[in-house]
């Protein structure tokens, strides 16, 4: 498919010139350093043009030491114009790309659920990553440089006109034919570098989904499937990248016959003329010979630096696109759930993720405010789902939630999800150490905290027994730990931030035994006078509920207490319970 992408988007250009008046100065310095590195470049033939003919010619040395003076100032202001546009232009593409990239993590921080769930991870990392450098580089290999190089022709061609004219008509009538042979190229490198940053994307996406999977991957023996896969991508990946490679090799050895055969014909013409009729002096052809590559190669970086520009260009065309898609909950809500006491009703709620397959079908209920609730079905049945609709992760079809009478949308989302705790099954846990990853850095949240919650859950000890005790690193996504400390490390986190709804998300479903009793004790801890939902396979917890909600295909098909659902042998929880939780009775017993 052919890519709308243009170095031309002129919309696009403006959009991240808007990032640029934050740091006018460095832009004014890169712009100055532009006009200094073309200037003092394009005068140096001038001088060497008077040094031949009215020194070394005619054997005559006046004003000869300040020519050289002049030459040797000229080379030191173009090397500092050369020092000051490296620097000033690598500064601003880093400071603008900071900007943008912080402004990208920002916005895919309040994206909905949904989009991640249709979003692969790999292309987002490569959108936040990858493609910043590359847009970096618009600023600092690309965009300065082609205004460097075509102010740099222009002089250049101005003082070539100023100097002989004929010669100059001889340098000129190559120009078309270079200038055709770039724009033929600069068509081409643009589809290239287009595939080539769409099999970076699928390379990384790849990668990274292995990467993360490579448990999967090894239990089920599927290593040389997915290297056959891999080498599949890869090869893609190379074979977009040589088209690249392909493009440029034609490109410029073409450029360089141009340059090569006018070089020859000013030579030839020149020469011949300061011989038969002296139209052209020598200090001239001097000139001419060293202004033709100052002419040409401008021209033939022009092209490459094209590509970085082209190239800097898609990447933000795909970074804006993320920042233009509206894909976060509305976040209107003015009041504070600080002080909520935690009384919850599902009123009508409709809900489905995909359009025409229902989730949850008119869902309604009231959870007292205190009170410890169980929520059970088969799985499939919309469990999971009824939590995440608390929390706003997802927007209703139909219906409405309310908490303490109050529509949850009528709270702003941060003062919601921070007063409703949180354990799921797969816990997450960052690289660092087990109190960071408790306090997620909360400053708020002093060690002396940490330290009594623990112990009123008694988890101090376990936690002191680790090498480094709190300060331990429990390494990425928790792998130094087992499923069982990882989820009592999940509980401690949930229970420090003393919220007044806690929901438990199957979070005692694949537990080892050593971390079992523990994890009962917390639980009985925790859900201690506030609002308890407790999604579980195990009957010891379910029993202890005050209410049982039981769920089939997004609705509720029972409520009520453990015993009193029993009495109903024919119901969905009595035949729940003997095909799935009578048998841990004698486990718990």
């Amino acid at each position: 498919m052919k890519s709308k992408t243009n170095v031309y988007n002129f919309k696009l250009f403006k959009r991240l010139l808007a990032y640029v008046k934050s740091y006018r100065s460095v832009f004014v310095f890169s712009v100055i350093s532009v006009f200094g590195l073309s200037i003092f470049g394009a005068l140096r033939p001038v001088i060497l043009e008077k040094i031949v003919d009215e020194n070394l010619t005619a054997s005559n040395y006046d004003f000869f030491a300040e020519y050289i003076i002049i030459m040797i100032s000229l080379l030191v202001f173009e090397v500092i114009s050369n020092y000051s546009f490296i620097f000033n232009a690598g500064l601003l593409g880093q400071s603008v790309v900071k900007d943008i990239r912080v402004q990208l993590f920002n916005h895919i921080q309040h994206f909905k659920m949904k989009y991640y769930d249709q979003s692969s991870v790999g292309i987002l990392i490569t959108r936040t990553v990858t493609d910043m450098e590359r847009i970096a580089d618009i600023f600092g290999q690309g965009l300065f440089m082609i205004l460097s190089d075509i102010l740099k022709m222009l002089i250049v061609a101005f003082v070539m006109i100023y100097m002989n004219w004929e010669l100059s008509l001889i340098v000129f009538i190559s120009l078309p034919f270079i200038l055709l042979a770039t724009k033929i190229f600069q068509k081409y490198m643009k589809l290239a570098f287009d595939e080539v940053r769409n099999e970076v994307a699928n390379l990384n996406s790849f990668v990274q989904e292995r990467v993360t999977g490579m448990n999967v991957l090894q239990l089920f023996a599927r290593e040389k499937l997915e290297y056959n896969k891999f080498k599949k991508i890869n090869e893609r990946h190379k074979k977009a990248w040589l088209k690249t490679v392909w493009y440029n090799s034609i490109f410029f050895p073409v450029a360089e016959i141009f340059s090569s055969l006018t070089l020859g014909l000013v030579v030839w013409y020149g020469g011949m003329n300061t011989i038969l009729d002296n139209t052209a002096s020598i200090g001239q052809l001097t000139a001419f010979i060293m202004m033709i590559p100052m002419l040409f190669r401008p021209l033939n970086q022009i092209a490459n630096k094209f590509n970085t520009l082209l190239m800097g260009m898609v990447a933000a065309e795909r970074v804006f696109k993320i920042l233009d898609t509206e894909s976060s909950i509305e976040d209107l809500g003015s009041k504070s759930a600080d002080n909520i006491k935690g009384k919850i009703r599902y009123e009508n709620v409709n809900f489905s993720y995909k359009k025409g397959e229902q989730v949850i079908d008119d869902f309604d209920i009231e959870i007292k405010s205190g009170s410890t609730n169980a929520i059970v079905g088969a799985t499939g049945s919309g469990k999971s789902t009824i939590i995440k609709l608390l929390n706003r992760f997802y927007d209703l079809d139909d219906g409405f939630i309310y908490i303490d009478d109050i529509k949850i949308e009528d709270y702003s989302i941060s003062s919601l999800r921070r007063n409703i705790g949180f354990v799921s099954q797969d816990v997450h846990l960052f690289s660092d150490s087990i109190l960071n990853n408790i306090t997620l850095k909360n400053s708020n949240i002093s060690f002396l905290r940490v330290k009594e919650a623990a112990k009123e859950i008694e988890l101090d000890d376990f936690i002191s027994s680790l090498p480094d005790g709190y300060n331990y690193n429990v390494r990425e996504r928790g792998v130094s730990l087992s499923t069982g400390q990882r989820q009592l490390i999940s509980f401690l986190r949930a229970y420090i931030k003393n919220p007044q709804i806690l929901v438990l998300d199957e979070a005692t479903s694949s537990i080892d035994t050593d971390s079992e009793l523990l994890i009962q004790k917390a639980i009985d801890k925790i859900t201690k006078n506030r609002t308890s939902i407790i999604i579980a396979h195990r009957l010891s917890t379910i029993m202890k509920a005050d209410n049982i909600i039981v769920m089939d295909k997004g609705k509720i098909v029972e409520v009520g207490k453990h015993d009193e659902l029993l009495k109903n042998k024919k119901g969905f929880y009595n035949k729940l319970y003997e095909a799935q939780l009578k048998k841990e009775i004698i486990e718990f017993a």
